[in-house]
């Protein structure tokens, strides 16, 4: 069981694994400060900046939430404030703890801050990096995933459907393969423990949407239509009643 612990200062509150990160600091989460430390090992621009560092033996990823669609281009990075345990990175943190005592293949949860200003709140996450992998998106970019590939993707998404738990964007970008051919799942931003079935088979259509995105978006997308059953196949190797 990891330590969890919380701290509130100067209108921060952070939540964190004390025994990963023991000296955890509101720098931590500066993308700025951690350049001029040299703590940088790597960056990954999207809608925002997220960035690879290693403090003393962690190597962590650092993620800022940024709204999207249209209102994400009015606001960029406040939510209503309801309350600590009601912010988006509190639950994406508490989640991340519950789902690695299931032993589900996801990035372990290393520390999560609001800023709270008001009726609005600010917020980051760190994760811990999963050594030596990279997404599928950019993996099937340059080559193709074999059969047994496929099948252990349908089986991880799986796992997470057993323990009920729901990915709110899950997509090709949010799936990782490392040096070993485990396959994780990433970014669990407004996921959560949900009752029922039906979204299960919604969840898994999204992420087809995703693979036929990429195919018609790119000249070389290393996926086929047949590749998708083999998905299914390890999907439906796991009972999830």
């Amino acid at each position: 069981m990891p330590t969890i612990k919380q701290k509130t200062f100067a209108q921060q509150s952070i939540i964190y694994d004390q025994e990963l990160m023991p000296d955890v600091s509101a720098n931590l989460f500066d993308g700025q400060w951690l350049e001029q430390q040299q703590k940088i090992t790597g960056k990954s621009v999207g809608r925002g900046t997220t960035y690879f560092f290693q403090h003393q033996d962690v190597h962590c990823v650092l993620r800022h939430y940024l709204r999207g669609g249209l209102i994400g281009k009015l606001i960029k990075d406040n939510y209503v404030f309801t309350g600590v345990e009601n912010t988006r990175a509190w639950r994406e943190f508490n989640l991340l703890v519950q789902m690695h005592q299931w032993n589900l293949p996801v990035p372990k949860p290393v520390a999560a801050r609001i800023i709270h200003k008001g009726l609005y709140y600010r917020a980051d996450i760190i994760t811990r990096y999963v050594a030596k992998s990279c997404d599928l998106y950019h993996i099937l970019k340059t080559e193709a995933l074999s059969e047994k590939q496929w099948f252990e993707v349908g089986k991880a998404i799986a796992k997470l459907h057993q323990h009920q738990v729901y990915h709110h964007d899950l997509n090709i970008h949010n799936l990782m393969k490392d040096d070993q051919d485990v396959i994780w799942i990433i970014d669990f931003d407004k996921c959560a423990i949900k009752a029922g079935q039906q979204w299960k088979q919604q969840n898994l259509q999204r992420l087809l949407r995703s693979l036929h995105k990429e195919k018609q978006r790119l000249a070389q997308f290393h996926w086929q239509e047949s590749d998708w059953q083999h998905l299914i196949a390890g999907y439906q190797s796991a009972d999830l009643n």
